[in-house]
């Protein structure tokens, strides 16, 4: 049976190398997938799906007055069967456009996927993960850890010197240059002025360290 899956997260959880995962994984069995992606999101390019580990693909590009259904009943009629819908950035969604996840389900008996965060620099819900959460047959998180080792559940804007922003547009796209995930604690401190974080955290090489011997 077909269903709506949310996989939520802060920042730099891998939810975009998890997408990019699951269209392998159709494409390995010889199925069908339609890669969605919103278009004010082209920091790896227009339509290109990029996960920070290099890992990409090509998308199809939404702006907020499409409809996601008639796009994946379009693709069918274009290119054949289709087995799986999955969405970047589902966040960036409308109310209308999650609703419209929930037909590609229901009538069409596709599977939807859809990645994204759960909230904003603030701590708010964005439009998409608040109906996300509503809607979705299956809710799954994909965790990442804060600097301090606790979970990250939460992601802060900061100034070139460390310092929490709290004003300014909800949607402002960037990267590690802009925001960092942290833990609640950690987000309560930082937002309250008691502390500044440092956007690039030392990175350690995921192998053993060069000249350790077993």
């Amino acid at each position: 049976m077909a269903k709506l899956y949310f996989y939520y997260s802060a920042m730099n959880a891998g939810k975009t190398t998890t997408l990019l995962q699951s269209a392998h994984n159709y494409h390995e069995r010889g199925m069908r997938t339609l890669i969605l992606t919103p278009r004010l999101d082209d920091r790896a390019g227009e339509g290109v799906v990029a996960s920070r580990i290099g890992l990409k693909a090509r998308g199809t590009v939404f702006t907020p007055d499409d409809d996601l259904e008639a796009l994946a009943r379009a693709d069918r009629e274009t290119h054949g069967p289709l087995h799986c819908v999955l969405v970047d950035e589902a966040q960036f969604l409308s109310k209308r456009q999650v609703w419209q996840l929930t037909e590609i389900v229901d009538r069409m008996h596709v599977p939807v996927l859809a990645y994204g965060l759960r909230t904003d620099f603030r701590g708010e819900l964005f439009e998409g993960s608040q109906y996300l959460l509503a809607w979705a047959d299956n809710l799954v998180e994909i965790k990442t850890i804060c600097h301090s080792g606790r979970k990250a559940t939460m992601v802060l804007r900061v100034d070139e010197h460390g310092r929490a922003v709290s004003d300014g547009p909800q949607v402002e796209i960037g990267g590690n240059e802009r925001y960092v995930s942290v833990s609640r604690g950690e987000f309560k401190k930082v937002m309250a002025g008691e502390g500044v974080i440092d956007l690039q955290q030392p990175q350690l090489p995921l192998g053993r360290p060069e000249g350790e011997e077993n």
